[in-house]
């Protein structure tokens, strides 16, 4: 019960951090519905299950060296704000009514990515694992083996289930959402992605040392 307390608490602080992430779930689901936007939270997922993996088999002092996470800011913070320059400057003009969009199979790969990417090359999502295994190693004693596993596992479906459910209530609002909302919309997500990519950017000499 203790790893279950613990592990829920972690997966509820990082599903209600506000960040790129949560907002193009949102977007992605209020544009072109459910499924959407959960194959979007599945390439977060996995993006996670990857950075939790990585540390766990010993090369956390890899990904945590100056010059890996001051390569990954750039790397990052110019991919948001492209993803933002997209959305304010041609997105936002296109004629995007709420649709189901029933697309061919390859269109739907493209969200898992834009999710994957989006979660996976931002610094301080790779800050938040090496901290929080660090925080189930030295504070709660999940080392390794069993223990270690079961957190993880409860921490990332915390985090994959809270995301579904952003999407479903996103959803769930498409009936409300007219053209000129989601012209707004698209301008307010294409803005607070440049804004983290820019951050990202001018914080880039701090993940560096």
């Amino acid at each position: 019960m203790e790893i279950l307390f613990n592990g829920l608490k972690v997966g509820i602080v990082l599903a209600f951090l506000i960040g790129p992430v949560f907002f193009t779930i949102i977007q992605t689901s209020v544009e072109r519905g459910f499924w959407k936007g959960v194959l979007v939270s599945l390439g977060v997922s996995l993006s996670d299950v990857l950075y939790v993996a990585v540390c766990y088999f010993g090369l956390a002092q890899v990904i945590n060296e100056p010059t890996f996470r001051l390569y990954l800011a750039y790397a990052g913070g110019t991919i948001l704000i492209l993803f933002g320059i997209y959305n304010v400057f041609i997105k936002s003009r296109k004629n995007m009514h709420p649709s189901l969009d029933v697309a061919n199979e390859k269109s739907r790969y493209r969200y898992f990515i834009k999710g994957f990417i989006i979660n996976g090359m931002s610094p301080m999502v790779l800050i938040f694992w090496v901290g929080t295994i660090s925080v189930a190693s030295l504070d709660f004693g999940y080392v390794r083996g069993l223990e270690f596993f079961i957190f993880f596992a409860i921490v990332l479906g915390t985090v994959l289930s809270t995301d579904i459910l952003k999407a479903f209530l996103a959803d769930k609002l498409r009936t409300l959402i007219t053209q000129r909302l989601l012209m707004i919309m698209n301008v307010i997500v294409g803005i607070c992605l440049i804004f983290f990519g820019i951050r990202l950017l001018v914080l880039a000499n701090t993940f560096g040392g």
